[in-house]
């Protein structure tokens, strides 16, 4: 399989988790005209205040709290791309194509500041823009995924467990957390894989067990 077309592969995946967990939450939730891009802008801010941008004090990019706030606008971004009514397969290839990780800006929050303000002129997920700001924090497409699959996972193992009502236990029998044991899981798998999130969620059966 080329890059190409584990790229494409990849796009469907996370498509296809993210009208799930929609589903989970709201079954009709493609005609309730949910504000997705309201949830984009305000991660943005979240996303800046993590970057910082206060010049009266001295402040440090919490990169990998910005790595997780990227991945939470992918989902909101991925659900107005749903949305569109485009086909899963072209959406799927569209991703593919046009989520280029370049930037040539040499501040981040000025990227950030773009794709914030063409979020809000037209209510839409730039892919673009928003590739300019995955290399502004040196993110791969491979880190994205991971990121995201990892998270939609746990989710619904989370859910599967009793979440809801309050039976499952976030802290597992070695006294970790879940999410430890979620960032082990997703770098000792192949992501290349078409199973990717199904092995997920078995080797964090296999652990809770």
């Amino acid at each position: 399989m080329s890059n190409q077309d584990t790229r494409i592969q990849q796009m469907h995946t996370m498509l296809n988790l993210q009208n799930s967990m929609n589903t989970k939450v709201n079954t009709d939730w493609r005609n309730q005209g949910f504000e997705w891009y309201r949830a984009i802008w305000v991660e943005c801010a979240e996303l800046m205040d993590h970057y910082g941008w206060k010049w009266w004090k001295h402040q440090t990019p919490d990169t990998e709290q910005v790595a997780l706030e990227l991945i939470d606008i992918w989902h909101f971004g991925l659900s107005i791309l749903l949305q569109s009514g485009a086909s899963d397969e072209v959406l799927a290839r569209q991703l593919a194509e046009r989520l280029v990780v370049h930037t040539d800006s040499a501040d981040f929050r000025l990227d950030l500041e773009a794709f914030t303000a063409a979020t809000l002129n037209d209510k839409q997920f730039h892919i673009g823009l928003f590739g300019r700001l995955m290399a502004g924090v040196g993110m791969t497409p491979e880190q994205l995924y991971r990121g995201y699959v990892g998270k939609n996972v746990l989710n619904f193992f989370r859910q599967d467990h009793g979440y809801k009502d309050g039976s499952y236990r976030k802290q597992w029998h070695d006294g970790r957390e879940d999410n430890e044991h979620l960032v082990e899981v997703v770098q000792s798998l192949d992501a290349a894989t078409a199973s990717f999130k199904d092995d997920v969620y078995q080797a964090l059966s296999e652990r809770y067990r």
